[in-house]
């Protein structure tokens, strides 16, 4: 199964936002929503194509409420995450999901009493030894995401 995180805003309760929306709410009734991470939202859909217009469809609460929203296909990879923009690249057919790998973002994972969170992302290109290691704060984890070009320049 395709999983989908949103990673929300830090300002705001992105629980609470999306279910205070009828037009999200009933857009995500039909999925089993984890909060993998705090202020994030995790679910499952069937494939790339399916993830990407669900985030379609939430574009206007995404744009407001949500700082990133990612996709983990399991036939790219079990564990680095695509970047929406790049979900929909191999979703269109405009990129070889092969070639996803060269330029990524790491956040940190760090866990205290209230759970897991999200720490201090950074932009790293794939080496020949790998994913180079995180290296901003001490951290239990990290989390992969695969980027664009473009979402790496800028």
């Amino acid at each position: 199964m395709t999983r989908v995180l949103l990673v929300g805003s830090e300002e705001v309760d992105l629980r609470a936002e999306l279910f205070s929306r009828e037009t999200a709410r009933d857009a995500l009734a039909t999925f089993q929503l984890r909060e993998p991470y705090r202020n994030c939202l995790e679910l499952e859909t069937i494939s790339v194509g399916s993830a990407t217009s669900l985030l379609n469809d939430l574009n206007w609460y995404l744009v407001r409420f949500v700082d990133e929203a990612l996709v983990l296909e399991p036939s790219i990879s079990d564990d680095e995450w695509l970047s929406r923009n790049l979900a929909a690249q191999v979703r269109d057919g405009d990129r070889n999901p092969a070639e996803t790998d060269p330029l990524l973002k790491m956040y940190g994972v760090e866990a205290n009493e209230s759970g897991k969170e999200l720490v201090e992302p950074m932009y790293v290109a794939r080496t020949v030894d790998g994913v180079p290691e995180y290296d901003l704060r001490d951290v239990d984890e990290t989390l992969v995401v695969r980027v664009t070009d473009e979402e790496f320049r800028s």
